[in-house]
């Protein structure tokens, strides 16, 4: 073709056309991370067939990161959530910082909360009255960890210690030792004891110098069969790529002495957003440990997640050894006790995850179970028996706790939005978004059915008959008269409630850790046997005569269902919406 012919035509692309161009910003201020010579590195081909082992920091450095950090009773609630998730190492304060972790050590101590396989640890800075203290907090505990730290990266002993490399040394040393002297005049033998220490910055240390250090701990210590150390090398601040990270731990894992006695923890942070995969890499060249918090809580951009690290074994068909099935509790557990929401997109746990707006996606998930049934028929077996494969879905929702009702077929996003703007524009009802997700399909059942426009009034008509009963339309077997709670001097809430069951007058006790709690131990007299997934509350308007609303998602003889309660009194309004939840469940 001629130039001539190409007149009028689009220009064509060339490669000139997609150069980057300079950002202008100050790149001369920062450095490349130093890369570990290791050519004949072995990380690369290795695969994690079993769990690592796990210790959660959500109550030390989770906890020191928060806006509000955690009261007694938030952290008392976070340590009995990673007692039953399954975790046996559980970082529990810093108890030489302040009265508030020292008392709550002693607390879960002198309370029996520990389990006897569970090893709590506890941290301290490399300073004998510091150390003392820690070790003090532990009087009684059957299996207690002290973690010491000192910084030994660079800039720390430049700037921070203007100290040198044997000066830093010492510090750890030293430290090793006076914990084991302390440990000895105070600790008895009712307490199987161990010991941890963190060069800290690890990321930004010299190998060689990281090594040396940590060789000066276990000389003092001196691990040997029946008696471990643990090394932990924290990447404080991230800093490297995730392979960069994996060559470091081969490196320390390769060089160290005593390796069979030495458990070789990771604990990375997420500066540069690539914790999981620093984490994974480790592993793979070598860790033993992985220390982190749950959704990813920690300091900056957090520490790394220990609930997406096990969920990607999980996915992997290796068991993680701890229990995510529940997965909607432990984050509402998570966002009680840490007073800080859990992302919509985080993996696994966020409300939006197994949830397809896109048309061709639902389109592909609706095939995809329809594959598997016919899979697991062909085969004389269940669904729950073959490999799991749905297009869009990399693990079954029901094994966390979803369902696929309320989480997978939904309407598409402007549907579900617009009956949402409808109840809450018109009626003061701002739905939770999977409640949302639940009455969009029930719409869609009526429009389906009948065709034609859905009109607001016909929205608040369907939304009254499924979860709101009234005088003109009496449905449920349960009616609601009165209730009363009373609490006692150990927390725990009694509720009485006067209602008609079935047409008869009752009164229902129960009793647990609130009204909500309190009232499914009531109802499992009569035979109903509910579990809360998620409550939500709001007011509906302001001023003293305000009512509220109250959302509560159970899981009732398992089907999962949403209820909803609307009155001036809150506990009422919640048990209301536990009300609706049930008699829903038996229409």
């Amino acid at each position: 073709m001629t130039q001539s012919q190409w007149i009028g035509r689009p220009t064509p692309v060339t490669n000139a056309t997609h150069l980057q161009k300079p950002s202008g910003m100050p790149v001369h201020k920062y450095g490349p991370y130093e890369a570990v010579d290791i050519p004949d590195r072995t990380w690369p081909d290795r695969r994690i067939t079993k769990a690592p082992r796990w210790l959660s920091t959500d109550l030390r450095d989770g906890n020191q990161a928060l806006i509000d950090p955690m009261s007694p009773a938030r952290k008392r609630e976070m340590f009995d959530l990673l007692v039953r998730m399954g975790y046996k190492e559980i970082e529990v304060g810093f108890p030489s910082s302040g009265e508030t972790d020292f008392a709550f050590v002693r607390s879960i101590i002198e309370e029996g909360a520990i389990p006897e396989d569970v090893t709590i640890s506890v941290l301290t800075q490399a300073r004998e009255d510091l150390i003392e203290r820690t070790v003090e907090s532990l009087r009684g505990a059957h299996r207690a960890t002290v973690h010491l730290y000192n910084a030994t990266a660079p800039v720390f002993r430049r700037v921070v210690f203007r100290g040198s490399k044997d000066d830093i040394k010492q510090i750890a040393v030293d430290g090793t030792r006076l914990v084991m002297e302390y440990a000895d005049k105070i600790l008895g033998d009712e307490t199987t004891f161990g010991y941890q220490y963190s060069p800290e910055i690890f990321t930004d240390t010299e190998l060689d110098f990281a090594l040396e250090v940590c060789e000066g701990v276990m000389d003092v210590w001196q691990p040997e069969e029946g008696r471990e150390i643990i090394l932990n090398l924290p990447a404080t601040v991230e800093r490297s790529t995730p392979s960069t990270h994996a060559d470091r731990f081969e490196w320390m894992s390769r060089n160290l002495s005593r390796r069979e006695h030495i458990c070789l923890s990771v604990h990375p942070h997420n500066d540069r957003g690539t914790a999981v995969a620093a984490a994974e890499l480790a592993i793979m060249a070598g860790a033993d440990r992985i220390e982190g918090c749950l959704f990813g809580q920690g300091e900056r951009t957090g520490n790394v997640d220990l609930v997406t690290l096990g969920m990607n074994l999980f996915s992997q068909g290796v068991d993680p050894q701890i229990d995510f099935s529940q997965i909607d509790e432990i984050r509402r557990t998570s966002e009680y006790c840490n007073q800080m929401e859990v992302h919509p997109r985080h993996p696994y746990a966020g409300d939006l995850v197994y949830t397809a707006f896109s048309g061709s996606h639902q389109d592909a998930i609706k095939k995809g179970f329809d594959a598997m049934e016919a899979t697991a028929a062909a085969a004389g077996r269940t669904v729950d028996e073959i490999t799991w494969e749905v297009p869009y879905l990399p693990i079954d929702p029901k094994d966390v706790g979803r369902s696929y009702e309320a989480v997978i077929r939904v309407n598409s996003q402007s549907g579900k939005g617009g009956i949402a703007y409808v109840l809450k524009n018109d009626h003061k009802l701002d739905l939770p978004r999977r409640m949302q997700i639940e009455f969009s399909r029930i719409i869609q059942a009526k429009t389906d059915a009948e065709g034609g426009e859905v009109t607001p009034k016909d929205i608040w008509a369907v939304f009254r008959d499924e979860y709101l009963p009234n005088p003109e339309n009496p449905w449920g077997r349960i009616q609601l008269r009165s209730g009363q709670t009373t609490t006692d001097k150990d927390g725990t809430d009694t509720l009485t409630v006067e209602a008609v069951v079935d047409g008869a007058d009752v009164v229902l006790t129960g009793s647990g850790n609130g009204p909500i709690s309190a009232f499914f131990d009531a109802l499992a007299g009569i035979g109903v046997d509910a579990r809360l997934l998620d409550y939500q509350e709001h007011t509906m308007s302001e001023g003293a005569s305000a009512q509220a609303a109250s959302y509560i998602e159970c899981a009732i003889d398992g089907k999962v269902l949403w209820g909803i309660g609307i009155d001036a009194n809150t506990t009422r309004a919640s048990l209301k919406a536990v009300i609706s939840a049930v008699n829903r469940s038996a229409r």
